[in-house]
């Protein structure tokens, strides 16, 4: 049994009871951590507000990663609040006109695509860190989509392969404050950010006929993977990037 008791968990990036954010905030909730929740906008907010009030001591901020003052604004927040933080969850990713081929991508969508799905980490790792003890954790999500080339998946998969190359580095800036990062590459699940992916049925089907678990993962069942990275028994791994995909990315035809 994982014991958060007395922990300080942020996290961004949960829009609704869909989210995979949702489900790792439960998890760590279940477990004692304290839960602040992160909202982009005040149209978010009554969303953030209701899904807080079913966890224990939980409280909402609102936060739009794209703004530096907004992230400043919030971690003094948070400090005021807290005084610590233990734990970062990094659940947001974006891309506009995510429909077009990579090759028709306009710099703009590019620009803004990188900003709020891989910058963010950066900027929000930065404004963490010095209210972070040592033993604290860094978690993002990724998507195999980062390696393989995905329908449609299009230059979401560009930026998330610059957020996994940000968790190697960011590891090693924050390595010696005894600080983790990592990032679980969740399997395909039907949150609100799927369904701008066109097609995104055919990988479900495709997912739970060549997975060797013949299913596709839950989002609970990455709720339970961020919980173990989150806590010390996942002391000795940082820089990892870790499947949680009922075993997709190991299988060839």
């Amino acid at each position: 049994m994982i014991d958060l008791k007395g922990k300080v968990a942020v996290v961004f990036g949960l829009a609704n009871k869909r989210s995979i954010a949702w489900a790792i905030c439960q998890k760590l909730s279940e477990a004692g951590a304290t839960l602040a929740i992160c909202y982009q906008n005040e149209r978010l907010q009554r969303d953030a507000d209701a899904l807080a009030a079913e966890l224990a001591g939980a409280k909402t901020f609102q936060c739009d990663v794209a703004s530096d003052t907004d992230i400043d604004s919030v971690f003094a927040q948070l400090k005021d609040a807290y005084g610590k933080l233990d734990i970062l969850v990094h659940s947001i990713g974006f891309a506009p006109n995510i429909k077009n081929t990579v090759l028709q991508t306009a710099r703009e969508d590019f620009r803004v695509a990188h900003d709020i799905s891989a910058y963010s980490l950066i900027a929000l790792s930065r404004a963490a860190a010095p209210l972070m003890p040592e033993g604290s954790s860094i978690l993002t999500l990724t998507y195999y989509g980062s390696e393989k080339v995905f329908p449609n998946y299009n230059i979401m998969g560009v930026a998330k392969a610059a957020l996994e190359a940000s968790v190697r580095y960011l590891a090693s800036d924050l390595g010696a404050q005894k600080i983790r990062v990592n990032a679980i590459s969740a399997g395909p699940i039907k949150t609100l950010a799927a369904r701008g992916i066109g097609d995104f049925t055919k990988i479900l089907n495709a997912v739970e006929d060549r997975a060797p678990l013949h299913r596709n993962v839950d989002a609970l069942e990455v709720g339970n993977t961020a919980l173990f990275l989150a806590s010390d028994l996942a002391s000795g791994i940082t820089g990892e990037i870790m499947f949680v995909d009922c075993g997709y990315n190991t299988v060839g035809l």
